[in-house]
């Protein structure tokens, strides 16, 4: 895994698409002993396109669906006499979540690894796949009115008025006055312009406001928007707003 002091730290641009975007948030990690029978039950529940494998304090590796049909029932094994490190793929590539999109589709490239780790400040925090930059439209820009309310101990806070920036079905850049601070549990509502659809989404603030927090002073409305990460996204409402997305992206001959 990379060290955190040797990772290139960057402010992002708001129009850029960052590898946080697209990636499925969450990291399933088990050690290198666990029978091939138990990670299979854990992949199944989590519904995770692969485990992350921690055979020592330096060595990992990925566990994927794949991995058990071809080394173990291809090959006529039991899978609880299989232990996952003898048949996980050992080269794990790894890349921060404020990276660009394009710097993981080049790693992908270069590697042939069709599934990356996400990183924040040396720690696995998502997962992101070659399906899911082919399938994952970017981000359209617009400009939708919005109400973010922080969710607590006892439910949903007071609703703070917002702006979305930009929108895809699997998070959102989003301007709003309020101080939120990452990791903090939002409920997002708005009305896709058009189709008339009323949404309201769960999720998590990705941004770093270390200056912010160091002196005191929420972010103005120039400031560049806070990400926010979807969470429990109905596949119905996943699917309306991509199809959104896709409808209200500029076409590529308009960006020239």
């Amino acid at each position: 895994m990379p060290n955190a002091d040797e990772q290139h730290r960057k402010t992002p641009h708001p129009q850029l698409t960052l590898v946080a975007h697209m990636m499925t948030p969450g990291v399933v990690q088990i050690p290198g002993d666990v029978s091939v029978t138990e990670a299979a039950a854990l992949l199944e529940r989590e519904h995770m396109p692969c485990l992350l494998v921690k055979d020592t304090d330096t060595c990992f590796g990925l566990m994927t669906p794949t991995d058990i049909v071809k080394k173990v029932l291809a090959q006529g094994l039991e899978p609880g006499d299989v232990e996952v490190h003898t048949i996980m793929t050992r080269s794990v590539h790894f890349i921060e979540y404020d990276s660009i999109v394009e710097d993981a589709s080049t790693l992908m490239m270069s590697t042939g690894a069709p599934i990356l780790i996400v990183t924040k400040q040396n720690q696995p925090v998502g997962v992101l796949t070659a399906r899911d930059l082919v399938l994952s439209p970017k981000r359209c820009r617009t400009r939708v009115p919005a109400t973010i309310r922080v969710i607590g101990e006892h439910g949903p806070g007071a609703p703070h008025q917002a702006t979305i920036l930009q929108l895809s079905h699997v998070g959102a850049m989003v301007e709003s006055p309020a101080l939120l601070l990452p990791g903090t549990k939002v409920l997002i509502d708005f009305t896709l312009p058009d189709v008339k659809l009323e949404l309201s989404v769960r999720g998590t603030i990705l941004n770093d406001y270390e200056q912010i927090v160091q002196t005191g002073t929420p972010p103005s409305l120039s400031a560049p928007g806070v990400d926010i990460q979807f969470t429990h996204l109905s596949p119905t409402d996943q699917s309306r707003i991509k199809a959104w997305v896709l409808q209200n992206s500029p076409k590529l001959s308009d960006q020239v």
